[in-house]
């Protein structure tokens, strides 16, 4: 019988993530009797680490006597026994200082974000770039460059603005394109792509219909709001991979089973990276939380994600633009340091994005208590 998780057994697997952490190599009770001092013997602690392997929490290598962390283990370990930590002030001065360096330039913002997180995490990062948390059309200009020939300049709410030519029939005048550009602002006028798609079926302002040239309009706008939606699911920012490469995980041992292990866990983590598979499907559920997304092994749906923790948290401005950031690496990751990266560059993206946009909303919520972080 494993018996109950006693608060010496939550001390002992504590301390077991703690040292398999820090060393990539299985823990053993004697280590942690000697480091640790514990006022118990090596035999007691073996004792409890057994209860704790039929528990689930720990296991053990057939090759090694000492013990190393379950799935189950590191969840347990982030959602009641982590320390919540902060980065330092001086870390904190110093990646604000990198960030107002590029005040006002959003795609660099992003980058920035990827290359802190990785080097500040020790492991890969990723992000995907703010955008309307429902893209909402504005207005439209058509403006001449050629008798047959126009820019239409579509502009929706959080400042987008999308430019397309198109042709024209020769003969409209300035007048007749301002009447069309006026009667598609009307139909559209802070539509979501939901609405701008229905009422482009039925193709009518105050039940008159709309002309040809008004309809193609419509479509136009309606087809750059469905290109907007899905370049914004697919961009998927990296960065530090040799951050991650470099960890134990991913070195070989010895021997050539070993280095082949080694170069497909490299092949899979370049896919992961390159592709975003395994990542895409978080990205929606970790825009629709509040918190830190804590998501461990093998509570992936993707096969292929079992060996990798990924943490993610919402940055944005609440009802108005909102993106994705986090960390991705072997489960055997610094989790409290991990989470607090996340957690401050979160914050730290929230407050720019809220003086970029000048939005008179509070920044996403991100600074919240160990306990308030889930997991998909």
């Amino acid at each position: 019988m494993s018996g109950p998780l006693t608060e010496r057994r939550q001390t002992i697997l504590k301390l077991v993530i703690q040292e398999f952490v820090d060393t990539a190599t299985p823990v053993a009770s004697e280590t942690l009797v000697r480091k640790y001092r514990l006022p118990v013997s090596p035999a007691t602690v073996r004792n409890d680490m057994a209860a704790l392997e039929e528990l689930g929490f720990l296991t053990h290598p057939h090759t090694s006597g000492g013990r190393i962390p379950t799935d189950a283990g590191y969840r347990f370990f982030v959602e009641n026994l982590m320390e919540r930590t902060s980065l330092s002030p001086a870390e904190q001065r110093m990646i604000r200082h990198q960030f107002y360096q590029v005040r006002g330039e959003l795609d660099q913002w992003v980058q920035l974000a990827c290359a802190v997180l990785a080097r500040t995490a020790h492991n890969a990062s990723v992000a995907t770039a703010p955008r309307a948390e429902q893209l909402r059309f504005k207005s439209l200009e058509l403006i001449a460059i050629h008798e047959t020939m126009v820019l239409a300049v579509m502009v929706f709410h959080s400042g987008i603005v999308k430019q397309q030519t198109l042709p024209i029939e020769p003969g409209r005048t300035p007048e007749d394109l301002r009447r069309a550009a006026g009667i598609v602002s009307d139909l559209l006028a802070d539509t979501t792509l939901s609405r701008a798609e229905e009422l482009a079926a039925t193709a009518t302002l105050n039940g008159v219909p709309l002309s040809d040239f008004e309809r193609g309009l419509v479509d136009l706008v309606v087809r750059a709001m469905q290109a907007f939606e899905e370049q914004a699911q697919e961009q998927i920012y990296s960065d530090g991979l040799l951050e991650m490469l470099s960890q134990p995980e991913f070195l070989p041992a010895s021997g050539r089973d070993d280095a082949e292990r080694a170069i497909e866990r490299m092949r899979r983590t370049l896919e992961i990276l390159k592709s975003g598979r395994g990542l895409s499907p978080l990205i929606p559920q970790a825009l629709a939380s509040g918190g830190v997304q804590v998501i461990i092994g093998g509570e992936h749906g993707e096969d292929a994600m079992r060996d990798y923790s990924v943490i993610l948290a919402r940055y944005g401005v609440e009802g108005a633009i909102a993106g994705v950031l986090g960390v991705i690496g072997p489960t055997r990751m610094a989790y409290p340091r991990s989470i607090s990266t996340v957690r401050y560059i979160a914050s730290l993206m929230s407050n720019l994005l809220a003086e970029l946009y000048n939005v008179n909303a509070r920044p996403s919520e991100v600074e919240t208590d160990p306990q308030d972080d889930q997991h998909a």
